[in-house]
């Protein structure tokens, strides 16, 4: 049995409906096989939905909550990815039961496992902007990949200068080179050699919903006076996917086809909201003196990201070395005395929660350990009674959840304590920007910033339902709803595989007896000792250009 898995990064089951008269190969798909909204993790962000989709497990079993992680005992962040991972992945499974195996570009996938067969790391990979041979399998593919192709390329271009006059009509010339440079990379994958199970991820669809939202949604409040002609370039996008979809599709010669989105997508609001001065506000947090001032190295940061061209931006943020995890630390938490702090927040628009700061757990933890209780109970009181959009009088959060209430597992104390479960102001997102200090918690953006920038509030913002569809052999077809945990074990019953006793979800497919033995890799994954300092460097720099920090 062989199998296409393709990874459509965001795709947005609305708009693949409404569409459909222009995606023939999705439209062809759905009527033929089995599909529909996906849920996705809370957070329903990149990199811990993809890992229970490669995992079938939650991310407090598999680690993965962010592309950052609090350092024990401190206030510093570590970058993560794949090499943290505490569960196996499918196309390790695949590979340790004697299947051929392709798993290309999948987003908390490096370092890239020696499987049998090709793997690609993710973005996540400690290199700038094209693959080399340190996140290659077999390393000797990177050379000819750069030669071909030049290279896998994870940014073409950088999502902070959204400022920058073309820059919109550039990245949408540069996301549809893009859909087919991968499209062409994989057809000549596939010319080499048979695989059992090949898999590919495209990021596109995130990247255009991201920054063309505002323009391909008439009511958006972000909407710009003056689209430029381009209010399709979303639907263009999906479009280019559509026919990389059929061209894999037609070439792989796989029996059965998953395809599947890590989240959807919708817009975004025009209303700001500040978390550590609404905790400040509730007597939670408490700035330094001086805190709000502008910063020298941040208006430096500033400059430098603006002004100074990506290759020589990558060069400097390698010299930061060990700094590069302090600094992304530094904008987070920018301002908070800690010492007279009990909760703060990492203000993440993607995943927005609020963490503790306990004495004996953080260095100048001010919460007592046996108060830990009350004090959650204070802050979701606080949350659900008085976070309120002041223009509408509605609360903004629509749930609250206590980690233990959302994960199992080894990783749970890496989750923030609490998880703020959004909602929507008449079904547009609220962003949820840094303090840096006190002032407001609640403002609307000025008519400059409403296009947005990645870590700035982009005009388009994820949604939790995603999108999945399978056809082939035993797929029954008719609409049905699945969630990110189930797409592993429908992975490996698709290849005719019996799903590990640690698998939490359902496959949504009949398993075909006997065509590959249970497998019998091991439970967990080795623990890994962290990315070395220059490492941690370009691992910033990629995520600066991808505009997450």
């Amino acid at each position: 049995m062989r199998l296409l898995v393709i990874g459509l990064d965001g795709l947005e089951p609305s708009l693949v409906e409404q569409f459909s008269e222009d995606l023939p190969t999705l439209d062809a798909l759905r009527r033929e096989g089995r599909w529909g909204p996906l849920e996705s993790t809370l957070p329903y962000a990149t990199f811990p939905a993809w890992s229970s989709f490669l995992t079938g497990v939650n991310p407090g079993e598999h680690g993965i909550f962010d592309f950052a992680r609090l350092r024990p005992n401190s206030y510093q962040l570590e970058f993560v990815g794949g090499a943290i991972r505490r569960r196996p992945t499918v196309a390790r499974l695949a590979s340790d039961a004697g299947l051929r195996v392709a798993c290309l570009g999948f987003p908390g996938s490096y370092p890239p496992e020696p499987l049998n067969g090709v793997v690609i790391g993710g973005f996540d990979s400690p290199v700038a902007v094209t693959a080399d041979a340190s996140f290659v399998h077999p390393p000797e593919l990177a050379g000819e990949l750069d030669r071909r192709f030049g290279g896998w390329r994870f940014a073409d271009f950088s999502e902070t200068r959204t400022w920058v006059p073309g820059w919109h009509r550039r990245a949408a010339t540069r996301l549809l080179e893009g859909v087919e440079r991968r499209a062409a990379i994989c057809s000549w994958l596939m010319e080499r050699e048979r695989f059992d199970l090949f898999m590919v991820h495209f990021g596109a669809s995130d990247t255009a919903a991201h920054h063309f939202w505002a323009f391909h949604d008439p009511a958006s409040p972000r909407r710009p006076a003056n689209t430029q002609g381009l209010d399709g370039v979303l639907r263009d996008v999906y479009i280019a996917l559509d026919r990389a979809v059929q061209r894999l599709v037609a070439q792989s010669g796989a029996e059965t086809v998953l395809l599947a989105s890590d989240h959807g997508f919708g817009g975004s609001g025009d209303k700001v909201l500040y978390l550590n001065r609404f905790l400040a506000q509730e007597g939670f947090l408490q700035w330094e003196a001086g805190a709000g001032r502008p910063s020298a190295l941040g208006a430096a940061t500033g400059a430098a990201l603006a002004l100074v061209p990506g290759r020589l931006q990558q060069r400097l943020w390698r010299l930061l070395g060990a700094g590069a995890g302090r600094a992304e630390a530094g904008r987070r938490f920018r301002g908070i005395d800690w010492r007279g702090t009990a909760a703060f927040s990492e203000e993440l628009s993607y995943h927005p929660s609020i963490r503790l700061n306990v004495r004996g757990r953080e260095p100048n933890g001010r919460l007592d350990p046996g108060s830990v209780d009350a004090v959650l109970g204070e802050i979701e009181d606080a949350v659900r009674q008085r976070l309120r959009d002041p223009w509408t009088g509605r609360p903004a959060v629509r749930r609250v959840w206590r980690r233990e209430a959302l994960y199992t597992g080894p990783a749970i104390g890496d989750a923030p304590e609490l998880i703020l479960d959004m909602d929507f102001d008449s079904d547009y997102a609220y962003n949820c920007l840094t303090s840096a200090g006190p002032g407001p918690v609640w403002r609307r953006l000025e008519p400059s910033e409403r296009l947005g920038r990645k870590g700035a509030g982009m005009n388009g913002t994820h949604r939790r339902d995603g999108f999945w569809l399978a056809r082939g052999p035993g797929v029954a077809a008719r609409r049905k709803r699945a969630r990110m945990v189930d797409m592993a074990p429908t992975i490996l019953a698709a290849l005719g595989m019996a799903a590990p006793d640690w698998l939490e979800g359902c496959s949504q497919v009949r398993r075909e007896e006997g065509a590959v033995p249970a497998p019998t890799g091991p439970a967990t994954v080795p623990t890994w000792g962290g990315y070395a300092p220059a490492q941690q460097a370009v691992i910033e720099e990629r995520l600066r250009k991808l505009g997450y920090i």
